[in-house]
């Protein structure tokens, strides 16, 4: 049997910036039709590396090689002329166009004249659209579509060139279960063609669903690759932090205060209705349910995102009115988003100023900001949170996953909430910043905080919560004490099952 030969091969890859090594003579190879996850934690080298085989970074030293020929990646585009095609985690798209100009942007068909050809176009995007079983059309306009939509239109990107390489950077952060299904039929297909497929993701189920050989990153540097079959979850975590990840559930050792929020009756349009819930001081209370449920617009309504049809809030006791964020902050509520990096952190500021940009009025004296109070304010929260940063002036788009999350979790700490809310703590964190996301929100319960935590991952829902509230098309079907909940009853609740029947 003839031995075929890599689709792409990375040897001995340097890449130094000034005082870091961020990757250290890293090798990667990959052959055709595998599908090869690439593991790390936040700040293992694993970005970086991308980036190097993208043409957006040179390496220092060492080379790539593509069908057995060193090539040169002096840019993105050369990378894509050369069969390599990326699909981002960060989404890359035009909003005001349509979803065929974005898929072929800088390469739409051409009749006499340099004019579009418009119905190539459309039919060319429609075909690859079929592909993806998606409800929108070519002529559907990006901005107008879900995140997770939008994230199928960067899938279907990779289907319109010859590629010898796909790689995807945590392609179902964004997607339904239904689309997952639709997104790994896709890599299936890239397969037997030939492809070959880096998968980068912090989703173990996943890796152990689809990939064949995974190779880890620490620390810059290659640890080694295991074979999927061969391994285990709890082998690869170790592989990738360097020590054992205790992830068995803190019991609660203090007791639990005076209720800190109440919602009664609370209904939104048709997003949810008549939902009832309490959250005590020192509890964190979970929400659970699949994409659509209205975990999300429950909490974008107790922020003041959203305006209530119906129902009553309380904190305190007190009846209250939240019309907007400001509403909201000022009675004690905060909320750590979903989409950290578009929503909850200005990318281009230093981390002390997004820590503190909620109370900049009250640091302002005259046309002035008391820089020191700033500091003092960004110092309390980096040594209370474990920030690892190099210091305040760092850009916050510079740290890892991890790390933005405990900016954005310190922000509105240092306001002093009476509740928390956080909807995906741990979205695209490594599974070692995940432990540090998840001990951190069981700490600020002990510390008297009412916690909501929303999650889409049924094994962090159940690590943190004492309660956890089941969701199903915009109602609550049950709430779980932490004592009586299964991951069959919880699954059954969230898909809408009472015993073996369907709730209308």
């Amino acid at each position: 049997m003839i031995e075929k030969q890599p689709v792409l091969r990375l040897e001995n890859i340097v890449k130094t910036f000034p005082g870091v090594r961020a990757l250290d003579g890293v090798s990667l190879t990959v052959q055709p039709g595998e599908v090869h996850a690439l593991m790390g934690e936040n700040g293992a080298g694993k970005s970086t590396l991308m980036k190097v085989l993208g043409g957006i970074y040179q390496p220092d030293e060492g080379q790539i090689i593509v069908d057995e020929t060193p090539v040169v990646m002096s840019s993105p585009l050369e990378a894509k002329a050369k069969g390599i095609v990326f699909i981002h985690q960060e989404l890359s798209l035009a909003e005001e166009l349509s979803v065929a100009e974005n898929i072929y942007l800088g390469e739409l068909p051409r009749k006499r004249f340099g004019l579009v050809d418009w119905d190539r176009l459309y039919a060319q995007t429609n075909a690859i659209l079929d592909k993806l079983r998606v409800t929108f059309d070519a002529k559907t306009r990006v901005g107008d579509l879900s995140i997770a939509n939008q994230q199928m239109v960067e899938i279907a990107r990779a289907l319109t060139v010859d590629a010898k390489a796909v790689i995807f950077d945590e392609p179902t952060a964004s997607l339904t279960d239904a689309e997952k299904v639709v997104l790994f039929d896709v890599i299936s297909d890239l397969q037997s063609q030939g492809v070959g497929i880096i998968y980068i993701s912090h989703r173990m189920e996943e890796i152990f669903k689809i990939t064949d050989r995974i190779s880890v990153l620490r620390d810059g540097s290659y640890r080694g690759t295991v074979n999927t079959a061969e391994t285990n979850e709890e082998a690869v975590t170790q592989l990738m932090i360097g020590r054992k990840l205790d992830l068995s559930r803190t019991e609660r050792t203090h007791e639990l205060g005076e209720v800190a929020l109440e919602v009664r009756d609370l209904s939104c349009g048709s997003l949810f209705k008549n939902i009832s819930f309490q959250v005590r001081r020192g509890e964190v209370v979970g929400f659970y349910g699949l994409v659509g449920a209205g975990r999300t617009e429950i909490a974008e309504t107790l922020f003041g995102l959203r305006d209530p049809s119906s129902g009553a809030i309380f904190l305190d006791g007190n009846e209250v009115r939240i019309h907007s964020p400001a509403d909201a902050i000022a009675k004690g509520i905060s909320l750590v988003p979903e989409d950290r990096k578009g929503q909850g952190l200005v990318l281009g500021m230093n981390c002390r100023d997004n820590m503190t940009l909620p109370q900049i009025d009250d640091l302002t004296a005259g046309p002035f900001v008391a820089e020191g109070s700033e500091v003092a304010i960004f110092d309390q929260y980096r040594d209370r949170l474990d920030i690892r940063t190099p210091g305040w002036k760092q850009l916050v788009g510079n740290l890892s996953g991890g790390n933005q999350q405990k900016i954005v979790i310190g922000k509105w700490l240092s306001m002093h909430p009476n509740v928390l809310i956080v909807d995906e703590p741990t979205r695209g964190i490594d599974v070692g910043s995940k432990s540090e996301i998840h001990n951190l929100i069981r700490d600020l319960a002990a510390q008297g905080y009412a916690v909501i935590v929303i999650s889409s991952e049924m094994p962090e829902v159940l690590h943190v919560s004492d309660r956890i509230v089941a969701m199903y098309s915009g109602r609550i079907m049950r709430t779980f004490t932490s004592d009586e909940v299964t991951e069959d009853n919880l699954i059954q609740a969230i898909s809408g099952l009472k015993g073996d029947e369907l709730v209308a």
